[in-house]
């Protein structure tokens, strides 16, 4: 599992596909139940401080839907790279079958090492925290918020729902998560492979691993991977969903014919792809 790789060789595929993820929006006219609403570049961090680039999100809002379900995706890219600029199409694809999407930049890792856990997830908590505040002035309900993320995205969301301080620091908690949808995420953090983000405590990477936190009372989760995803990615997600099912949980565990790349781009570009069809029912659903 060599996420020093995931991080650039993700970008170059997904980028490599841009133009034809940004043209997207009409692929599904004829299924699409909503005309989209874009607003971009919202900051989530009022703080003086804040990131001009890392701290904004875009929202893609179903045209005329009133109190429908949100859900904040975040990107993956090996918590180093990647920027919400590469998935509009996904936006558009769930904004089209009614539900609003957040979809969120944070601030990376990078050579200097100046960002490291738990920035990551401290902001994916600052920007649930704006969504919830918000998102009714754009109609949709605080009341049916759903998080996603895919790869690293995938862990920084699982993190934010098992373990529930982050949450707390801003004036949240897990109850506010309607659900939760883990794409190829990482559930299991380990120095040897990941210590130039999480550092090499070996307490410190149990803390990061959502695996740990594992108890009753977390938000229902669909958590997904692809038969040809990134070794031990696998294992991971079956490990965690049996994990979250014995402290009597609800969650389930979908194993699609996609790698790790094309389970991503798949879900983003088409409504009738099978784990877009599962997201969409587990979030008008619940």
């Amino acid at each position: 599992m060599d996420f020093s790789c995931e991080s650039d060789d993700m970008m170059q595929r997904i980028a490599s596909v841009l133009p034809f993820l940004l043209g997207a929006a009409g692929l599904n006219a004829q299924e699409a139940k909503y005309e989209v609403e874009k607003v971009k570049n919202l900051s989530y961090n009022p703080a003086k401080s804040a990131d001009p680039v890392r701290h904004k999100l875009d929202l893609y809002l179903p045209k005329g839907a009133k109190d429908f379900p949100v859900m904040m995706f975040v990107h993956g890219g090996a918590w180093k790279s990647g920027n919400k600029e590469l998935y509009g199409a996904l936006g558009e694809t769930f904004a089209r079958q009614g539900i609003g999407t957040a979809v969120i930049n944070y601030r990376l890792t990078d050579s200097k090492g100046t960002v490291k856990h738990p920035d990551h997830v401290r902001d994916v908590a600052k920007a649930f925290a704006w969504v919830k505040a918000n998102c009714g002035k754009y109609g949709g309900s605080k009341d049916k918020l759903f998080i996603s993320g895919h790869s690293a995205g995938g862990h920084l969301v699982a993190l934010l729902a098992t373990d529930e301080s982050y949450l707390k620091a801003e004036g949240c908690s897990a109850r506010d998560i309607r659900g939760v949808i883990a794409v190829s995420g990482v559930y299991t953090i380990t120095p040897l492979i990941l210590g130039d983000i999480f550092g090499r405590d070996e307490a410190v990477c149990q803390a990061a691993s959502p695996m740990t936190h594992c108890k009753v009372h977390h938000p229902p989760f669909l958590i997904a991977y692809g038969s040809h995803d990134f070794p031990f990615l696998d294992v991971m997600a079956e490990e965690f969903g049996k994990k979250l099912k014995a402290e009597k949980n609800e969650a389930t565990v979908m194993k699609l014919d996609r790698n790790h790349f094309s389970i991503i781009i798949e879900m983003g570009l088409k409504a009738d792809d099978p784990l877009t069809r599962a997201m969409v029912e587990f979030m008008t659903k619940k």
